[in-house]
C-alpha cells in the first residue's frame, strides 16, 4: 500500500520525547485527517514544538509512533521528509538574499531538478503573492512579506503535508491575515494538509477545521472550535457564549501574548519564542 492511499495525513500513538528528567511529550495519541488544517495549541511548554521535531524528523522518535501518510519517521525519514514542507518559529529567510534566490536555495536543498527549479520558484513566489519583489533584498521586507517568503519556501518542493510552527508570530492583526489568506488559498488550489501551531485563539478559531489543546505534553481537549466551545458552556453549567480563548484557559490557564514588528522584530520575537516554547 503507498502513501496515496491514506486518508490520515498524520498518526501519532504513545509518542514520548524526554530532555534529560523533564518529560515534553507525554503519551501523546493524534491524528490529522487528509486534508484539513488542524491547530495544536496549548501554553509555552506543553510540547508542541518538541512533538512537530519529531513529525519532522529533526528528532528521532525514541519511543511510540509518528507516521506521515502511512511513512514511519522513525525507519524512513527520508520518505517523511519528501512529503513534508516546515515552516518553524526560528527565522529561516536570509536578510542578505533576495525573496527569489532564498525560495532557490530551498529548491535546490529540496533536490528539485534543475529543469523544474526557476517555474518551481516562480510559482511558490506567485502562490504567497510575492512575484512583483521577488528581487529584492528580504531585509526590505515587512513581517508579513518574510512570513509569506519562509511559506513560499516550504511550499517549493509541493509537500503533501505543511507544518506551520507559530506562523504568525511578531506580526501585526493585517500582516496576519493576509498571511492566512494565502495558507488558505493554497491548500484550496492542492488539498494540501495543514498543521499549525499558534497562541493566537482567534486564528484557530477561524481557520482550523479541528484543533487540539495540549498541556504538560498530553492532549487534553481535541474536536472543531464549535465543539469545544459547546462543551465549556455545557460544563459550566450556564447560558454565556465561552470562546476557543475561554476554553484554552480552562485547559492550561496560559496567559496569551501578542506581539508586531518587521524583518528584525521577527526574528527576535521568534526566537525568544524558541528558547521557551
Amino acid at each position: 500500500m503507498t502513501d496515496e492511499s491514506f486518508t490520515s495525513a498524520l498518526t501519532c500513538e504513545g509518542l514520548r520525547y524526554s530532555f534529560g528528567q523533564t518529560r515534553a511529550v507525554d503519551d501523546l495519541d493524534l491524528s490529522v485527517a487528509s486534508g484539513e488544517i488542524f491547530g495544536l495549541l496549548g501554553p509555552n511548554g506543553a510540547g508542541k514544538t518538541t512533538a512537530i521535531r519529531c513529525v519532522t524528523t529533526l528528532l528521532p522518535v525514541r519511543s511510540g509512533m509518528v507516521r506521515v501518510f502511512g511513512r514511519d519517521a522513525a525507519t524512513e525519514p527520508m520518505a517523511v521528509r519528501r512529503l513534508l514542507g516546515y515552516v518553524p518559529q526560528q527565522l529561516s529567510a536570509d536578510s542578505r538574499l533576495t525573496g527569489r534566490e532564498n525560495v532557490s536555495l530551498f529548491a535546490r536543498v529540496f533536490d528539485i531538478p534543475r529543469r523544474e527549479r526557476a517555474a518551481r520558484v516562480t510559482q511558490a513566489l506567485e502562490a504567497v503573492g510575492l512575484a512583483d519583489v521577488a528581487d529584492r533584498l528580504a531585509e526590505t521586507y515587512s513581517g508579513g512579506m518574510v512570513r509569506r517568503l519562509e511559506l513560499a519556501q516550504a511550499l517549493v518542493s509541493a509537500p503533501r503535508l505543511l507544518i506551520l510552527d507559530e506562523p504568525t508570530i511578531g506580526l501585526d492583526p493585517i500582516a496576519r491575515a493576509g498571511v492566512w489568506e494565502h495558507i488558505q488559498a493554497v491548500r484550496a488550489a492542492t488539498g494540501m494538509t495543514v498543521l499549525v501551531t499558534t497562541h493566537y485563539m482567534d486564528e484557530a478559531d477561524q481557520y482550523c477545521d479541528r484543533v487540539a489543546l495540549m498541556h504538560q505534553g498530553r492532549v487534553r481537549a481535541i474536536g472543531t472550535p464549535g465543539q469545544l466551545t459547546e462543551e465549556l458552556r455545557a460544563r459550566r453549567g450556564d447560558e454565556s457564549a465561552p470562546t476557543l480563548e475561554d476554553v484554552f484557559r480552562d485547559v492550561a490557564g496560559s496567559d496569551l501574548n501578542e506581539e508586531g514588528g518587521a524583518f528584525r522584530d521577527v526574528r527576535r520575537a521568534r526566537n525568544t519564542a524558541s528558547r521557551v516554547g
